[in-house]
């Protein structure tokens, strides 16, 4: 008979088991274990992050983690996500972790709580008051044969991120990120916040991240993540003065085609339904969907 799984609150060296739960539940979202130390040691002023595995004779066979959303002017909001080794399922660890995290929500001020589950998690999700609001693909392509990079406008550089100035960077991000389709606004990013969360962060490979610069003010850009010979496509994005120039296909074009050149042999992406360009693009890229993930919510 197997021993109960013991749910604990992660630290730090659990990075490499919480990575390796990750990528087999679902393998499409890159993340290196890097990275998941950073996300486990570097939590943002009132985000109240809770991050939680579950333990069986000394292996880590779940992960889950919830905090509130400190990025939007839209108080409340919070997220949550739950990884659970598919040999352990069905034995109610899922359950006692989706018990912790919101009773966690529920004490820090939490009213309104996002999930996002693969179809077989469906079920499980609505039985804990979850409903649908929308779709997520994930997409992922092999870089070795790339559509032909397109013609850069006269009056754009394309530069590597590991060269331009930081706040040029959050500048476009901070503005690109409004448009996102999601279920509460971006509109709240704290430039110190994002400096110790993406700029200075493991995730982000500033030298595989692409800008188009139209002097000293990026128009366009795509943020590139690594592990080993993996990537993940992050947020790509072009500020409006810029738009219907090409700019996001031209830099994510330029991203692919360096991180190949690098050595990186797949990338993933995810995008939200309602983003009709950035599927476009990635159509055109030659990325194929390998996961829908249902975005839910679910009131505290």
């Amino acid at each position: 008979m197997r021993t109960r799984a013991v749910v604990r609150q992660a630290v730090a060296d659990d990075a490499e088991a919480v990575a390796a739960v990750r990528r087999v539940v679902a393998p499409y979202k890159v993340m290196s274990p890097a990275a998941t130390r950073h996300m486990l040691t570097v939590q943002l002023p009132g985000e109240r992050f809770l991050p939680l595995v579950a333990e069986r004779d000394g292996e880590i066979v779940a992960w889950a983690s919830a905090g509130l959303n400190v990025w939007t002017s839209d108080p409340g909001q919070a997220h949550l996500s739950i990884f659970v080794h598919p040999q352990h399922r069905k034995q109610g660890i899922g359950s006692e972790l989706a018990e912790r995290l919101h009773q966690h929500l529920t004490e820090v001020g939490a009213v309104r709580v996002r999930t996002f589950v693969q179809p077989d998690g469906l079920e499980f999700a609505r039985n804990l008051g979850y409903d649908g609001t929308r779709q997520m693909h994930f997409s992922g392509v092999e870089l070795t044969s790339l559509p032909e990079q397109p013609e850069t406008p006269e009056g754009i550089e394309l530069v590597a991120f590991d060269t331009v100035d930081p706040q040029a960077a959050y500048t476009a991000d901070s503005i690109a990120s409004l448009d996102e389709p999601s279920d509460s606004p971006l509109d709240s990013v704290d430039y110190d916040q994002w400096l110790e969360e993406i700029w200075n962060g493991p995730a982000m490979d500033k030298s595989l991240s692409v800008a188009a610069m139209a002097g000293d003010e990026m128009a366009s850009f795509t943020v590139v993540e690594t592990h080993g010979d993996r990537m993940w496509s992050g947020m790509t994005g072009t500020i409006p003065g810029y738009r219907g120039k090409g700019l996001a296909k031209l830099v994510k074009s330029v991203a692919l085609r360096r991180a190949a050149a690098a050595g990186v042999a797949e990338a993933y992406t995810s995008n939200d339904d309602e983003n009709g360009p950035m599927l476009a693009i990635n159509n055109w890229l030659g990325y194929r969907r390998v996961q829908t993930e249902l975005g839910l919510l679910r009131t505290l």
